[in-house]
């Protein structure tokens, strides 16, 4: 039975979120959630690349290289894809949000190497969706990355002036934050399953 793309979209953001159910894309999560603002910059760069991507790379995949038999060579495609439309979102940054594009610094032309855009992409492969299912899937997955970016972002302001014991202070907190997260988003797992 086919999966309707909406409950792809919506099991995306929650019940299998990317980045709390896989894990991937914890570096870039990890280090610019410490602000508001600029998790809601990475994080609809994030939404944007991985949507377009996603779409891209499934034409790519089954236009160019299952036709010409060079499936083996869908690591190396998809990643040049990605950092295309990485370099546009650069681009597209600098031009109309200077402050953005500098508040991220090193973490924009990281979204490249960001394993949940690339995960997304080989997961639509695997899981044999259709176009309009895997534009679901990037989307909701992009989605989901930014709403738990933004949740521990907003965690970390309101905990910054609180009194949190040494040992805890800096990464030891946002992972514990994280894993909450975590269980509180995989608690939902059983109502939709696009596995």
């Amino acid at each position: 039975m086919e999966i309707n793309a909406f409950i792809i979209f919506i099991a995306s953001i929650f019940t299998s979120n990317i980045l709390l159910t896989n894990f991937l894309g914890m570096c870039s999560f990890l280090s610019v959630s410490k602000e508001v603002e600029s998790s809601v910059g990475l994080g609809l760069a994030v939404v944007f690349v991985m949507t377009l991507t996603t779409a891209l790379n499934y034409v790519v995949y089954h236009m160019v290289l299952v036709p010409l038999n060079i499936v083996y060579l869908q690591y190396i495609i998809f990643i040049i894809v990605i950092a295309a439309f990485v370099q546009l979102t650069e681009m597209m940054l600098e031009r109309f949000s200077p402050v953005l594009y500098y508040s991220l610094g090193i973490f924009l032309p990281l979204i490249t190497v960001n394993c949940a855009i690339l995960g997304v992409s080989l997961f639509m492969i695997i899981r044999n969706y259709s176009f309009l299912q895997s534009i679901a899937f990037g989307a909701g997955g992009g989605l989901g990355w930014l709403l738990a970016i933004l949740a521990l972002a907003g965690i970390r302001q309101k905990v910054r002036y609180k009194f949190v014991p040494k040992g805890l202070q800096g990464a030891g907190l946002s992972m514990i934050i994280t894993g909450i997260m975590a269980m509180a988003f995989i608690g939902f797992s059983g109502i939709v399953v696009i596995q």
